[in-house]
């Protein structure tokens, strides 16, 4: 064997062993981690520790997305043809694309493809946010050594993204999102859909035949400016992307489709756009759709959504949006220009949406809005009251069976494709704007208001449980009460007599609270406006679906604070008859009433009843008491007779107002309450709460009415017509 024979069989062999140990080396760091020194003849090897050293810290510099060094370790030739911008944009739209969270590299072999190129085999591994992780094996760098560098360096093209690429084909993500599901009343009737009827204009930017005309047709048919549209198409989207340019509705496609699809070769997909079947019935509790708010896009994307995502903005849509909404699938592929699929990279399907069943009946609140409907139509207060609530419960569980605000208004007009159309919509929203009413506030969770006399049956619980109060003690109402130069008289100028607890409910005597109110005061100052809390008023209730307010119970502390006044008697009097500077929701004190009816416990307020699939469902809406109150037994009972002596007895201050309904056989108890608002001619708020039946109570209702007058005269009336409608199907 001669000399020269030698040496290259010498060199073979150590290229060969310098190949295997490339081959078992991963690199995890920006740099490449020192090879294996060769003993071998310099001239006769080429370097290949180096060659080996530039693809680890090209592919180690994309793991961290460092760009500009990438691109400096292209060949000079590559540097100038392929400027650092357009680099960096090739690789960022294929990130974005896939949307890539994280990457991994594995170097598998190095190899002469001829005498002056070499080839890097690695596989890779790409971590998505929406598709998971998926690998690319046997993907190939190519070095050369470039003369004006004297040294190895990338001969780069698209291929080093996606081997397809460098042949033209296009990374593709194809979102697969799931359907809005839709929500139900407790009984299944559908008062939410997918309504399909609005059109999605779509548009290849590389194939648009008169750029001028195909964006003059787009602007009115997508209702965007032309400024707009120019920088959707020329500036936001690639040369060679499919825009989405935007949403047409039904009449619109009519007029200007043919147009769009002849300047722009547009094509259209069929959108579905969420639907409130009874508009008007309750858009406080199913609230609305829209496009997501700037900090809500992150959370958003990285469910696999993004900024044109449809989500719940308020009510039963917003809180239970995750549920009603489902995930989103896609397919990540490699498309050839002409369109044909090359290969599929990663796929993971969509998460089906899931109904809801409220705990609403549909019925019972369509009752309800009738009812008010005629009342406000027919009587003179109804000129001048500016709303209404009606709350239906179930003192048991707590589902809420109604929650009616009034006024309403037409739900649909909020949806960003409105299925009454955006003319008829923005004609509602006009009418929304200037409306001081503002129908748009959810009167039972976010309407704040003295209650008057229903707070009496709170005051009889505090007076009763701190032993200041008992059965036998007694108060004679002779019409006025007074203490020192402060003089407050009864509504019943003659008064009623010797009252106890029980006669005071139910003849709803105001001395004979204010008393109470004083003597509680005298025995501890914080002790009645800590039964008030205790029993949830100016607390959240907990209901959750919907947006509420803490509303105001006046105490030592507070009103110190908030009027700089020190505490008297005179607030303890006040709020003894629900007065003063007391403010809470009607869910609130319906919840209270409710706890009565049930033995003392203050239970959450439930609207959502289950959630799943039509014949697999989850039943949330489980009794949660939030507090036993362990009100004594007997103590209830008092209240409870009082309160049922209000409707069954004649001198109840509600017994004429159901003195021939059929609602005596059943039993209903309640309590009357008149609250006076500041202004000499404002009319008083009128409420009326009441449950039944008398023994085992099924529901507690709540009805108050604004600046309407006698809480006998208006709330007792209106209330009695949703009983008899709850218990006989009639009014």
């Amino acid at each position: 064997m001669n000399k020269r024979n030698a040496v290259h069989r010498y060199a073979y062999c150590c290229l060969l062993l310098f190949l295997i140990l490339v081959g078992c080396r991963q690199q995890v760091d920006d740099s490449a981690a020192p090879l294996p020194s060769l003993e071998t003849n310099p001239t006769a090897v080429p370097d290949l520790e180096s060659a080996a050293n530039i693809a680890h810290r090209f592919l180690g510099a994309w793991r961290v997305g460092n760009f500009p060094q990438m691109h400096a370790l292209l060949t000079e030739r590559n540097q100038k043809s392929i400027p650092l911008s357009s680099f960096r944009a090739f690789y960022q739209q294929a990130q974005n694309t896939m949307t890539l969270e994280a990457l991994q590299y594995k170097a598998e072999t190095l190899y002469a493809a001829d005498g002056r190129v070499l080839i890097f085999q690695y596989e890779m591994t790409f971590h998505t946010r929406i598709l998971g992780s998926f690998s690319d094996p046997a993907r190939q760098l190519h070095l050369v050594v470039d003369p004006q560098v004297g040294g190895w360096r990338i001969a780069w093209s698209q291929s080093d993204i996606f081997a397809e690429m460098g042949n033209g084909a296009r990374l593709v993500y194809e979102s697969q999102l799931p359907g809005r599901a839709n929500i139900y009343d407790r009984d299944g009737e559908i008062l939410a859909d997918q309504f399909g009827r609005m059109v999605r204009a779509l548009v290849n930017n590389a194939r648009i035949p008169d750029r001028a005309r195909c964006f003059e047709a787009l602007a009115p048919a997508v209702n965007k400016p032309l400024e707009e549209i120019t920088d959707l198409f020329d500036v936001r989207s690639g040369a060679d992307w499919l825009v989405d340019a935007g949403i047409m509705e039904p009449g619109t496609f009519i007029e200007f489709g043919d147009q769009v699809k002849s300047d722009c070769n547009a094509t259209f997909r069929q959108e579905n756009a969420r639907r409130y079947v009874h508009g008007t019935l309750m858009p406080h509790v199913l609230g609305h759709v829209g496009y997501p708010d700037a900090d809500q896009i992150p959370a958003l994307e990285a469910q696999g959504f993004n900024a044109a995502t449809i989500t719940g903005k308020s009510g039963v849509e917003a809180s239970w949006n995750d549920t009603l909404a489902g995930r989103p699938g896609g397919r990540l592929s490699l498309i050839a220009a002409n369109g044909a699929r090359l290969r599929v990279l990663a796929e993971v399907d969509a998460q089906v949406p899931q109904s809801l069943w409220l705990t609403i009946d549909a019925n019972l609140q369509d009752n309800i809005v009738r009812v008010l409907d005629e009342a406000y139509r027919t009587n003179a207060w109804g000129r001048v009251s500016f709303g209404a609530s009606v709350v239906v419960m179930d003192v048991n569980s707590g589902e809420i069976l109604a929650m009616v605000s009034y006024p309403s208004y037409e739900g649909n007009a909020l949806n960003p494709f409105p299925s009454i159309g955006r003319v008829s919509a923005d004609k509602v929203l006009e009418q929304l704007a200037n409306d001081e009413r503002k129908p748009l506030i959810n009167r039972p969770t976010q309407g704040l208001y003295p209650t008057g006399s229903v707070m009496k049956v709170l005051s009889s619980v505090a007076a009763l449980e701190s032993g200041v109060y008992d059965e036998t003690t007694r108060y004679v109402c002779t019409g006025s009460w007074t203490y020192g130069f402060d003089t407050r008289y009864d509504w019943l100028p003659g008064g009623h007599g010797q009252m106890s607890v029980r006669s005071g409910i139910s003849n709803s005597c105001n001395p004979f609270f204010y008393e109470v109110g004083y003597r509680l005061n005298a025995e501890d100052p914080y002790l009645l406006p800590a039964y008030a809390q205790k029993f949830g008023l100016g607390q959240l209730t907990g209901v959750g679906a919907v947006p509420e307010v803490t509303g105001h119970i006046p105490n030592p502390d507070n009103v110190l604070l908030t009027t700089g006044l020190p505490w008297s008697y005179a607030f303890a009097v006040n709020l003894s008859i629900g007065q003063g500077e007391v403010q809470i929701t009607p869910l609130q004190i319906a919840r209270l009433y409710a706890a009565v009816a049930n033995g003392g416990y203050l239970l959450r307020p439930q609207l959502v009843r289950e959630y799943g699939l039509l014949d697999q469902r989850t039943r949330v809406s489980e009794r949660d008491v939030m507090l036993d109150t362990q009100i004594d037994p007997a103590n209830l009972a008092i209240i409870q007779a009082g309160m049922c002596d209000v409707v069954a007895s004649r001198s109840g201050t509600a017994g004429f107002q159901f003195l021939y309904s059929p609602l005596l056989d059943v039993g209903v108890c309640g309590k009357t309450g008149t609250a006076q608002v500041p202004g000499e001619e404002e009319l008083p708020h009128s409420w009326f709460l009441a449950y039944a039946p008398a023994v085992d109570p099924q529901i507690a209702i709540v009805t108050m009415i604004e600046n309407a007058g006698e809480g006998s005269q208006v709330a007792a009336p209106l209330t009695r017509n949703i009983l008899e409608y709850y218990f006989f199907g009639a009014f």
